[in-house]
C-alpha cells in the first residue's frame, strides 16, 4: 500500500502500528493536561466540567441590525459575540470619506464613532458578554469604544471580557487591511497590552491569527509556523518596550482555522501548543505557567465551503467543529453554510450555531480529556508537524524573525505556492471537492441570498454629519492634537486617544492623526 499526503505535504501510512511511537515518550511529549508541555490541553478538565465558548461571527449593515442579529444569537444560545466591521472600518476610515464608496456595511458592521458602538451593544449587558472583534490596525480604537460604552453602562473595565484580533503582521502576509508601517504598528500593539494590563485586565490583547493565512492558501504547517513567528515579534517587542514576558503573556491569545481533513486538524492543535509552550518557556524566558499555554480561538474553514449545493457545507462545518474540539480549542465560530454565496441569514446562524450545541451535547467527546491520545496515527501525525513547524520557524529566524521574513516576501510567496498547488490539484481533479468536481448537479436550486440595503453609506453619512455638528469642534480638535504629540513621542498613545474618542472624534479622524506622524505602509514586491 502506497502513503497518501497529508495537506502539509507529510506523508499518511495506511496502516499506523506501535512500531510507529517507538522510543516514543508519553511522559515528554504528552505529560498530563493542563500542563507542560500542553499538549493534550490547557486544562486539566477541558471540556468535562463546561463546553467551549460557543462565538458566532456576526456584523453587518447598520449597527441596529448587527444588534438585532446579536440578540437573536443570545437567544439562541449563544455564550459569546464575535463582531465583523465592513472594510472601511476596518482600514481606518469613515463611511462619508470617498474611499469607502460601495463598502460600507457590505462584509460587516459600520462604526464610525461612540455612537455606532452604543448602538451596536444596546440593551447587551457586556459585564456578562464576552465579546470577540476581529480588527487589527485600528483595533485599540474600537477596543476604547467598547471600554466607553461598558462606562455609559456602569460596566467597570475590569470586568469586561473579550478579544481584539489586533494581529497587524498577519494583515502584511496574508489578508492587506494594514494601516502603519511594522514599526509603529508593533508600537500600538505593545500599547495595547500595557494599558489592558492597567485597566482592562480580564481582556485578551491579541489573537494571533493563522486563519487567514490558512484562508489564503498556507497549509497546516505553514498556518501554525507563521503564526508562532509573529508570535514570537509580538513577545520581543513587547519585552524591548519594557514589558515583563510574565505580565503581559498570559492574556496572549491564537485564532486558528479547522479544515475537513480532522485527523491533520486535531495533530495540528497538539504541536502548536507543544511548540509554543517551549517557545515561551525555554526561548523567551516565560516562567509564570499560563504564559506558556497557547489558548485558541478557531472558525472553521470559510475558503472550503462551495456555492454549488450549498447544504453540503453543513456537513463540512460539522466535520470542521468536531476537529476543532477534538484538537482542545477554547472557543469556536461555526461559519453558516450559505457564506459562500452571501452574507448568512439568521436562519443559516442558527443553523451553525446548533451544530456546535449538537457536538457539545449529543456525542461524548466532551466527556473525557484529549480522546485521541497516545492514538498511534494522531501522536505519529503530531511529531511530524511538529517537526515541519520547526524546520519553517527556523527559516523565518534565519532570514531575521517575522517582520524581516514579511519584508523580504518569505511567508506570503510560500502561501502563494501551497495556494497555487491546492488550485491545480482541484482543477486536475487530484483533490475532491464534492459538488465542484465530482457528485456535481446539473442545475442548482434556487438560493435567496440576504441582502444588503445599498442606502447605508447615505445613513451612515447622516449620522456622522449630525455628530460633527452637535459635538465640540475646538475639544476634538485638542484631542487629535493630544494624540499627535503622544503618537510622536513614546507615551502610550491609547490614553489621548480614549480621550479623543469620548469628545465624538470618529475612526476615521483617530486613524488620520496617526497617520500624520506614522505614514502609512507600501509593501515591497516579493521576491
Amino acid at each position: 500500500m502506497t502513503a497518501a499526503m497529508n495537506e502539509s505535504g507529510l506523508p499518511i501510512e495506511p496502516v499506523y502500528g506501535p512500531a510507529a511511537l517507538e522510543g516514543w515518550d508519553a511522559a515528554e511529549k504528552l505529560g498530563e493536561p493542563g500542563r507542560y508541555p500542553f499538549t493534550r490541553g490547557v486544562y486539566p478538565s477541558m471540556y468535562t466540567g463546561r463546553p467551549w465558548t460557543m462565538r458566532q461571527y456576526a456584523g453587518f449593515g447598520t449597527a441596529a441590525e448587527s444588534n438585532a442579529r446579536y440578540k437573536q444569537l443570545i437567544a439562541n444560545g449563544s455564550t459569546g459575540l464575535s463582531v465583523a466591521f465592513d472594510l472601511p472600518t476596518q482600514m481606518g476610515y469613515d463611511s462619508d470619506e470617498p474611499i469607502a464608496q460601495g463598502e460600507v456595511g457590505k462584509v460587516g458592521v459600520a462604526i464610525d464613532s461612540i455612537e455606532d458602538m452604543r448602538t451596536l451593544f444596546g440593551g447587551i449587558p457586556l459585564d456578562r458578554v464576552s465579546t470577540s472583534m476581529t480588527i487589527n490596525a485600528p483595533a485599540s480604537i474600537l477596543l476604547l469604544l467598547y471600554q466607553l460604552v461598558g462606562e455609559e453602562q456602569g460596566v467597570a473595565a475590569d470586568q469586561l471580557t473579550g478579544t481584539i484580533q489586533n494581529d497587524i503582521l498577519k494583515e502584511y502576509i496574508a489578508r492587506g487591511t494594514y494601516i502603519f508601517p511594522p514599526a509603529p504598528s508593533l508600537r500600538l500593539v505593545s500599547d495595547v497590552f500595557a494599558y489592558c494590563q492597567g485597566e482592562i485586565p480580564k481582556w485578551n490583547t491579541i489573537s494571533i491569527s493563522g486563519y487567514h493565512m490558512a484562508e489564503a492558501g498556507a497549509s497546516p504547517a505553514q498556518e501554525v509556523a507563521f503564526t508562532l513567528a509573529d508570535g514570537i515579534a509580538y513577545v520581543r517587542a513587547a519585552v524591548e518596550s519594557g514589558l515583563d514576558v510574565d505580565e503581559f503573556a498570559p492574556r496572549l491569545s491564537f485564532f486558528f482555522v479547522a479544515r475537513t481533513t480532522l485527523l491533520e486538524e486535531v495533530a495540528k492543535f497538539r504541536a502548536a501548543r507543544r511548540i509554543w509552550a517551549r517557545v515561551m518557556r525555554d526561548e523567551l524566558g516565560a516562567k509564570n505557567p499560563k504564559s506558556q499555554m497557547l489558548r485558541f480561538h478557531t472558525q472553521t474553514a470559510g475558503v472550503q465551503l462551495t456555492a454549488q449545493q450549498p447544504e453540503v457545507n453543513l456537513i463540512r462545518v460539522a466535520l470542521q467543529g468536531l476537529g476543532a474540539v477534538l484538537g482542545g480549542t477554547q472557543s469556536l465560530h461555526t461559519n453558516s453554510f450559505d457564506e459562500a454565496i452571501a452574507l448568512p441569514t439568521e436562519k443559516a446562524a442558527r443553523l451553525a450555531l446548533r451544530t456546535q450545541q449538537v457536538i457539545a451535547y449529543e456525542t461524548d467527546v466532551t466527556k473525557t480529556v484529549d480522546p485521541f491520545a497516545g492514538s498511534y496515527v494522531v501522536e505519529s501525525m503530531t511529531d511530524a508537524l511538529e517537526e515541519e513547524i520547526n524546520l519553517l520557524l527556523g527559516r523565518i529566524e534565519g532570514l531575521g524573525g517575522a517582520v524581516a521574513a514579511i519584508e523580504q516576501g518569505f511567508q506570503k510567496s510560500e502561501i502563494e505556492r501551497s495556494a497555487y498547488e491546492i488550485s491545480q490539484q482541484i482543477d486536475g481533479g487530484e483533490r475532491t471537492v464534492v459538488g465542484v468536481n465530482r457528485f456535481t448537479l446539473d442545475e442548482e436550486e434556487p438560493y435567496e441570498p440576504l441582502r444588503v440595503d445599498p442606502t447605508i453609506g447615505e445613513q451612515q453619512a447622516e449620522r456622522l454629519a449630525k455628530l460633527r455638528s452637535d459635538r465640540s469642534k475646538d475639544d476634538v480638535t485638542r484631542a487629535l492634537d493630544d494624540v499627535k504629540r503622544a503618537a510622536a513621542g513614546s507615551e502610550n498613545v491609547l490614553y489621548p486617544m480614549k480621550s479623543a474618542l469620548k469628545a465624538c472624534a470618529t475612526v476615521g479622524e483617530v486613524s488620520h492623526a496617526l497617520r500624520e506622524v506614522w505614514g502609512t505602509y507600501v509593501p515591497r514586491d516579493a521576491f
